[in-house]
């Protein structure tokens, strides 16, 4: 019996990457249900964590490095880090080169590129809609000493006292949308990075928490809009292992 020539048989990984692009999304919404839920729970403990950050009492190290990872969530931070993916990744720019006149004459960006980009950027637009109905001061600017509840940080009687527009603008936090998106595309086309991309998106989501930015239920609620934003736009796998499967 003649044995199968090796140019013939398939590898044994090839159905691998698919699968992994396809288990991405079916995990996406319940960790986005669950971070929601937790985000509720965590108005208990919002006023505490805010005094305790207020108090200093991060070591500096690690805040140096938090602050470092808050590049995996601001928007130019996020902007550059997807340019890079699209000037390394040519399947990204349709196979096109990727120079200045690819990337910036035509944007000459394939699907895939379109999609991590969309995925990226949806749970930010559903945050700065819900900033725009939802008033709340952020810890930075309020005296958490004469804060009852977590409660008392909402609505128009506690942002009639800010004279600063973004002060008001704490829930959700439109930079762990951002982090959980971008962590949630790049996991899509390189899944050989998902640990990393997943601990840059929590440190930059801990960082605003750090930097009395934000509370834990802002963070925790913005990063589950960012992945559902997310699981929108990656319903299959990229190009790439869609062609290696």
């Amino acid at each position: 019996m003649d044995r199968p020539s090796a140019a013939s048989t398939p590898p044994a990984t090839a159905a691998a990457p698919r699968s992994d692009a396809r288990g991405l999304r079916r995990h996406l919404v319940p960790l986005a249900v669950a971070l929601a839920a937790a985000s509720s729970l965590a108005l208990a403990v919002d006023l505490d964590a805010a005094r305790w950050c207020q108090a200093g009492r991060l070591p500096g190290e690690l805040k140096r490095l938090l602050n470092f990872a808050e590049v995996f969530a601001h928007g130019w931070g996020v902007a550059v880090i997807l340019l890079a993916a699209v000037a390394l990744d040519p399947s990204l720019s349709g196979g096109q080169p990727s120079g200045s006149r690819a990337v910036f004459g035509r944007l000459g960006l394939s699907g895939d590129g379109w999609r991590m980009i969309a995925a990226t950027v949806a749970g930010g637009i559903v945050v700065d809609l819900i900033k725009a109905m939802v008033d709340r001061v952020r810890p930075r600017a309020t005296d958490l000493a004469d804060v009852a509840s977590a409660l008392a940080t909402f609505g128009t009687a506690a942002a009639s006292r800010i004279t600063s527009d973004s002060d008001i603008n704490s829930f959700p936090s439109g930079h762990a949308a951002m982090a959980a998106g971008l962590a949630a595309a790049l996991s899509w086309k390189y899944p050989r990075g998902t640990w990393l991309f997943a601990m840059l998106a929590i440190a930059a989501a801990t960082q605003r928490v750090a930097t009395s930015a934000h509370y834990p239920s802002d963070v925790l609620l913005g990063a589950a809009l960012g992945l559902l934003g997310a699981a929108a736009f990656l319903g299959s796998p990229p190009r790439a292992l869609r062609a290696a499967a």
